[in-house]
């Protein structure tokens, strides 16, 4: 009867909780995944069987291994052999050892486990408990890294490696954990929240695992010991797990409030997947066994770190605000489609813009118009630290604003297109936030050329329109970006009481990797279906190329862009070599004598010739195509408005070393100074703080 009347009220406190936590919607949603019949296991994450006989099996091994894995064990020997199974199945492309901590198991698990070919086996004399045993793991590793993961767990291809990357893409990384998983495929925890009174939230329990809202990194007050990533050396300046929270509980999330007194911080990894049967080693019940220091050493933890739990979110704080306690406020964007850098030029900046954003603090989520986003394509802004809103978890953007437009500090729209729709939405549902237009080019200018060079009637009107339709949109925005000074001069002549930033191109400067020796023929960067690409091409290959061959017989040029299959076989012919889209251009770029920019209309800043000049290869491109880039002919770049100069331009580039070398020389400093990070950092701090 006692244990049922704490059990009622455990559940009381629990119902209560969620209720102002999560509100009554939440919490009968929360109700629903709880009790809803699921498999016991979910067959896509494959996991290895309990039951298996014991036979002798190997893990792999490293006579300097980058990290120690350090698994302490009290009994449960099936779970262990399994853990350790999963281990020597996926691997990781970085040398591990796995250091197995014995605490006095009352079964035969120290035997058995001393069959295990490549495991450093270490037995306590006496049981230490988890955190002691876990301290004489990581005294005895020899890796960079300590990697803490229960006995209860099964790993998932690439778990550890992308716990690594976390490190590499974030220099600021202390602690890097996994996104955790019940076997039933259901999500346990993704990051976890600290309250003021020391309390704690496993953020996304339950939830579906594959919900973009669980699929970025993001920092977290703290990321569950089922499977944490430390340096070793951050491990011993910290002094280990504190002894005070023996045998177990709240020793992670004191770990991390430790690793952030050092100016460091926790991220939650998602690319990290590891199943963990939660319970096996300590139950669940809160009152009896090991599981009762749970509560006893929320008291320890609440003493130790009284002032910094001053500035977490006090109990009862809502958990999506909770979850960003720590970011500066929420950003949206929204563009036509996800953004993917290989495509094309937009989609690289807009990638640079949300890494920029992440960088500052702000908590940012891209919606794309079209709902559509692909797993690899939510994994890689995830990286990057943006939640994607798609479908079939998001709509549309009107719904979305309706319900979390109060929590934003700025929406940027990109393209006037979209933003010709949202605008007002956005103040009616977000008034309080920062209305910003991304024109990513001035549409109206990019047309109204194309219509001059073609005579096209049709075209013209079109140009007018969408003149029209961007003048509009600017008006009404807080802020408009632009990507050159030209544009902005050009706006600051139709619309002068908008105000205007330019925000350019943003590129990494990768540097001249081969000499003009080692170089020969041509390339064109970007895709078929930018009408000023597709015009380019068209006319590379029917008047610039023929006589270039005619000069120099054995000269390519090489196409890298998306190319339909019938323009492919219309323009077939000798030294065009259409490559369609590659994953990576710096073999091209780092072998190739120039980059050709023979664009005859368009608008904006051309990304095919900041790529170029980042590689350091000297570009020869029409007066149009450099507008607005600070660039000067002969000095960093070559101009040619028609085939007989852009042939010339080759030429004097194939003989003159010396011209070679300024205009490389010259074209990287063009990228430091304009189009560099740290210059639409600067923007961004300018509009947002």
């Amino acid at each position: 009867m006692s244990w049922r009347l704490k059990r009622l009220h455990y559940l009381w406190q629990r119902t209560r909780g969620s209720f102002a936590l999560r509100g009554w919607r939440g919490t009968l949603a929360r109700m629903r995944q709880e009790f809803q019949s699921r498999p016991e296991l979910d067959e896509d994450l494959s996991l290895l069987p309990l039951d298996e006989p014991f036979a002798p099996f190997a893990l792999p091994v490293a006579e300097e291994p980058r990290v120690s894995i350090v698994i302490p064990v009290h009994g449960k020997l099936a779970h262990t052999l399994a853990c350790l199974r999963s281990l020597a199945r996926h691997g990781a492309q970085a040398p591990f050892e796995v250091i197995v901590v014995d605490d006095a198991s009352p079964d035969d698990s120290a035997t058995v486990l001393a069959q295990v070919a490549g495991l450093r086996l270490l037995r306590n004399e006496r049981n230490l408990g988890f955190i002691g045993s876990c301290n004489a793991g990581a005294a005895a590793a020899h890796g960079e890294f300590l990697l803490f993961l229960n006995n209860d767990t099964q790993v998932t291809a690439g778990w550890l490696d992308a716990l690594l990357r976390c490190f590499a893409e974030r220099a600021d990384c202390g602690i890097a954990g996994s996104r955790l998983v019940y076997p039933d495929g259901r999500l346990q925890e993704a990051g976890g929240i600290v309250f003021a009174d020391g309390s704690g939230w496993a953020t996304g329990r339950f939830e579906r695992r594959d919900a973009p809202a669980f699929r970025y990194r993001r920092e977290t007050d703290y990321v569950s010991g089922a499977s944490l990533l430390i340096r070793r050396e951050v491990f011993r300046r910290i002094g280990g797990f504190d002894a005070r929270y023996a045998p177990a509980y709240y020793e992670d999330t004191d770990l991390a409030f430790a690793v952030r007194r050092l100016g460091l911080r926790v991220y939650y990894e998602p690319a990290s997947t590891v199943i963990h049967c939660e319970g096996i080693t300590a139950g669940t019940d809160l009152t009896r066994g090991i599981k009762r220091h749970q509560l006893i050493n929320q008291a320890k933890f609440v003493d130790k770190w009284k002032v910094e739990l001053s500035s977490q979110p006090p109990a009862g704080t809502a958990l999506e605000r909770a979850a960003r306690w720590r970011s500066r406020g929420r950003v949206l964007v929204v563009d036509t489609m996800t953004p993917e850098p290989a495509r094309d030029s937009g989609s690289l900046r807009l990638s640079a813009i949300l890494r920029l954003l992440d960088e500052q603090g702000w908590s940012t989520s891209f919606l794309p118009d079209d709902g559509r986003a692909s797993a690899q394509e939510i994994t890689a802004l995830g990286s990057l630290g943006i939640e994607v809103l798609c479908r079939p978890w998001v709509s549309g953007l009107p719904g979305w604003l309706r319900e979390h437009g109060a929590e934003l500090h700025a929406v940027i729209l990109c393209r006037h297109t979209v933003a010709g729709q949202y605008a007002d939405l956005v103040r009616q549902h977000a008034p309080q936030a920062k209305l910003l237009f991304d024109t990513v080019d001035l549409h109206f200018l990019r047309e109204q050329r194309a219509a001059e060079l073609s005579g096209n009637s049709v075209m013209a009107r079109q140009a007018e329109a969408s003149r029209r339709s961007e003048l509009a949109v600017i008006g009404q925005c807080d802020v408009t970006f632009v990507v050159s000074p030209h544009e902005q001069a050009l706006l600051a002549q139709m619309l002068p009481q908008a105000r205007v930033e330019v925000l350019s191109n943003i590129h990494d400067v990768h540097g001249c990797r081969h000499p003009h020796g080692e170089r020969k023929d041509l390339v064109f960067i970007g895709g078929y279906g930018h009408p000023p690409n597709s015009d380019a091409i068209r006319w590379m290959a029917g008047d610039i190329l023929p006589k270039l061959r005619a000069a120099l017989p054995d000269i390519r040029l090489h196409i890298l862009g998306d190319l339909p299959d019938a323009v492919r076989r219309d323009l077939a012919m000798p030294g065009l070599e259409l490559h369609g889209r590659v994953s990576d251009l710096a073999p091209w770029l780092d072998n190739c004598l120039a980059s050709l920019a023979p664009l005859r209309f368009g608008a904006g800043v051309k990304g095919k010739i900041n790529m170029a000049m980042s590689h350091g290869v000297p570009v020869i491109a029409t007066t149009i195509a450099v507008e607005g880039m600070q660039l000067h002919d002969g000095v960093d770049v070559l101009v040619a408005d028609d085939a007989t100069a852009f042939v010339d331009a080759v030429l004097r580039l194939q003989r003159d070393k010396n011209l070679w070398q300024q205009l490389s020389e010259h074209g990287l400093d063009n990228v430091r100074q304009h189009f560099s990070a740290v210059a639409a950092a600067a923007v961004l701090h300018r509009v947002l703080d």
